[in-house]
């Protein structure tokens, strides 16, 4: 009998390493599972696609949906169908949610975008989302309103999943977030050993922002630097967790080239890997090895910092204020395209709701 082990599943078997899902599509995440995945994720943006992509599955339940909720507005429809999207994801993953109690087999749900100003509707959602399914983590964005949500949303006994977050800043405000909602909950008498909060770092967002700003200010650098600003963040971020013991994991998410999981094996992170790249990997001679403690090379980090700015307002560790986090590039793009991706999942309800007599 043959022995061979995709590259994902040995990292997942023989590292600390976790593999999730960046899909909460049925196909994607059953091919993640028996390639070790133990979690998976979702968004409005990941449910547009799934529609695209498995539209004939969906459509039935969209007209349900609609006929369930008689004065239902097409956000109310939007966000039923995120929840059954999300329902039918997390029972694939609740056996290893319950043989790991709680520390893995969760889905993450995100918080409306259009919430990243308003901390208290991001905790109210993510109190809904907890009686959707009980293999929750909730995904808030690193803005300086979801700094406060993610600590309120923690004191509740909800974990998160921080995102929209590029910056070692943003990294350490979560797990600073995260602590103090955890030390209140604790105070309060509640158990909180079966929490697993994770905090983003979207790597191939930083480097999208930084090769932008180069673009933007005609600045001449190797262009194999440009591949390496959100690993160098992450790598830092990482040592900084390690050393001041935050009880939440760092998650490296927005995949552009192999580094964003071969740098990060052997580290005790969750790589939340899109099904594409899961297969490149899985098909690629990249050896499994650990990677995480290699420092990148001093001169990359030297000349990005010493040319971007926004590099160094990702990297450095007093790089950024929470008040500053909204306005950083690479936030204020993902925040349009989750808005964007949301107001293209309603158009699509809409098309159902109210079919176009022109066609």
């Amino acid at each position: 009998m043959s022995t061979y082990r995709s590259p994902l599943h040995e990292m997942s078997e023989t590292t600390p390493t976790d593999y999730w899902n960046d899909s909460c599509a049925i196909d994607e995440l059953t091919y993640g599972i028996e390639h070790g995945a133990v979690g998976a994720t979702t968004n409005p943006v990941i449910v547009v696609d799934v529609l695209k992509k498995a539209y004939g599955e969906w459509s039935g339940r969209i007209q349900e949906l609609i006929e369930e909720h008689p004065n239902g507005t097409e956000d109310d429809i939007a966000w039923a169908l995120i929840d059954a999207m999300a329902t039918k994801a997390a029972a694939l993953l609740m056996p290893t949610f319950e043989q790991t109690a709680g520390k893995k087999g969760r889905l993450s749900m995100q918080t409306s975008a259009k919430f990243y100003r308003n901390p208290k509707a991001m905790v109210e959602q993510a109190q809904h989302f907890a009686t959707v399914i009980p293999n929750l983590n909730v995904k808030m964005p690193v803005t300086a309103a979801g700094v406060e949500g993610i600590e309120e949303a923690t004191y509740r006994g909800i974990s998160v999943n921080a995102t929209v977050s590029f910056t070692v800043p943003q990294a350490l405000a979560v797990g600073e977030a995260v602590e103090r909602g955890l030390k209140r909950r604790e105070a309060d008498g509640h158990d909180v050993s079966e929490m697993a909060p994770v905090s983003t770092i979207m790597v191939g967002r930083t480097d999208d922002w930084i090769k932008v700003v180069a673009n933007k200010r005609g600045i001449i650098t190797d262009p194999g630097y440009l591949e390496w600003a959100g690993v160098a963040v992450m790598k830092h971020a990482y040592r900084l967790y390690q050393e001041r013991g935050y009880r939440t994991r760092l998650l490296a998410a927005a995949y552009r080239n192999h580094h964003h999981w071969s740098q990060f094996i052997g580290g005790d992170v969750v790589l939340t890997i899109p099904y594409p790249w899961a297969q490149r990997f899985n098909g690629s001679d990249v050896a499994v090895s650990d990677r995480m403690d290699e420092p990148v090379d001093p001169r990359i980090v030297a000349e990005l910092r010493a040319k971007f700015d926004d590099f160094r307002k990702a990297y450095d560790v007093d790089g950024m204020t929470v008040a500053e986090f909204d306005d950083y590039g690479a936030t204020r793009r993902t925040l349009r395209q989750f808005i964007g991706g949301y107001a293209e999942l309603c158009q699509m309800i809409r098309d159902v709701m109210v079919p176009n007599p022109d066609k």
